[in-house]
């Protein structure tokens, strides 16, 4: 991934959500072809296991974004992140997309005795009506008037996801959406100089804006040939974040962008029972001890809560500790051809969505592949809670 934004023109910002390990975050953002020291997490737990694993201490995370539009319930937890990573000169950042947020921040800013200012990004809705602001002109510059005059923030860029992205099924329909986040962010940023140009204060916020997209599937695609496709003047400097390449899964299968032997999680679990026949169409059932806790209900393109690897079989149902195995036609292409199935097998699924698969797990077992087989060779311990 630092290879995609280094061809493409940009910064790395390593997503912590899908591993939340020190170990994985280590992998994150240092490689051969660089290092970045810049990541988003998605909860205030995920922030402070950076900074307890020795992650600040040691230089490796110098700027941690927290990757939800900033809560007044989670304000003493980020101001006291914020106190320790001044102490070894990091950052913390926010993410804004509602003026009663910037309300809030400053209230809360004159009652300390110190009071700072918040380095944030401006949340963008690209159309995924998850979060962020709309890029209708009269509105998005209200609020960046709004924000320009805060004295509890620093507009540090723009921000957005292309989620709708992993409905992709070519390089050229990712891409597409990279460009896509890049027009996005770029007018927000256009626009937000439109407003600075306009107010008696120009010298505020003049630093250049950073322009942070991406998703697994946009960032997959992010290569010299697609920075060719960026054809407008930038009005900032473009940042890579994404989160889920780290692990990948079955929705990544389906946009085409990756095959399965890159998929590096997969869940352990015993088949308890079998039913001949039991099938719709006459094929046989199984019962494995893999549900939806252990899986996610989260579901894709592809049929099926998850593949059994090297099985022509695969987790079509489940309830909440259990899982239900249906055979499948052989597919040569993936390697899954075998039909045998029987009462007390361990199998392997890879499942729809490793980032909700992975939260469910206490500690992952890791096997690296130079080392062949099943060897274990380490034990992480993700972060838990929020």
């Amino acid at each position: 991934m630092h290879e995609n934004a280094r061809d493409w023109g940009a910064t790395f910002r390593g997503h912590l959500k899908t591993h939340k390990t020190v170990e994985g975050t280590k992998l994150q953002l240092v490689s051969d072809v660089g290092r970045t020291s810049a990541v988003v997490v998605s909860t205030l737990m995920e922030a402070w296991g950076v900074v307890q694993g020795g992650l600040v201490a040691d230089g490796t995370v110098k700027d941690i974004l927290y990757g939800l539009p900033v809560g007044l319930n989670k304000l003493d937890d980020l101001s006291a992140l914020h106190a320790e990573m001044t102490r070894y000169g990091g950052t913390v950042r926010i993410l804004l997309d509602h003026l009663d947020q910037v309300k809030f921040l400053e209230e809360y800013e004159k009652k300390q005795e110190h009071p700072k200012k918040w380095s944030a990004f401006i949340k963008m809705n690209g159309g995924l009506k998850r979060a962020g602001i709309l890029p209708e002109p009269v509105s998005f510059k209200a609020f960046m008037r709004r924000v320009f005059a805060s004295s509890a923030i620093s507009v540090f860029g723009f921000y957005t996801h292309a989620g709708y992205s992993y409905g992709s099924t070519s390089l050229e329909e990712a891409t597409s959406y990279l460009t896509g986040e890049v027009r996005l962010t770029n007018d927000a940023a256009a626009m937000a100089i439109e407003v600075l140009a306009e107010s008696g204060n120009r010298q505020v916020d003049n630093q250049s804006f950073v322009l942070s997209v991406g998703s697994t599937p946009t960032a997959l695609s992010a290569t010299a040939e697609a920075k060719l496709k960026v054809t407008s003047t930038l009005n900032g400097t473009l940042e890579l974040h994404t989160g889920n390449y780290t692990m990948l899964d079955l929705q990544q299968v389906h946009t085409t962008l990756i095959g399965r032997p890159q998929i590096s999680q997969k869940v352990l679990a015993t088949v308890i029972s079998y039913y001949p026949g039991r099938g719709s169409d006459g094929q046989d059932e199984a019962m494995c001890d893999a549900g939806a806790i252990a899986m996610s209900k989260d579901t894709g393109r592809i049929p099926g809560f998850g593949e059994v690897v090297g099985k022509s079989w695969k987790l079509g149902r489940i309830s909440q500790e259990h899982g239900i195995l249906i055979q499948v036609p052989p597919d040569p292409e993936s390697g899954r051809t075998n039909p045998t199935l029987k009462i007390g097998d361990t199998i392997e699924i890879v499942g729809q969505h490793a980032c909700l698969i992975a939260a469910a797990y206490p500690w992952y077992y890791i096997i690296d592949s130079d080392e062949g087989g099943d060897k274990v060779v380490d034990i992480w311990v993700p972060w838990k809670g929020w």
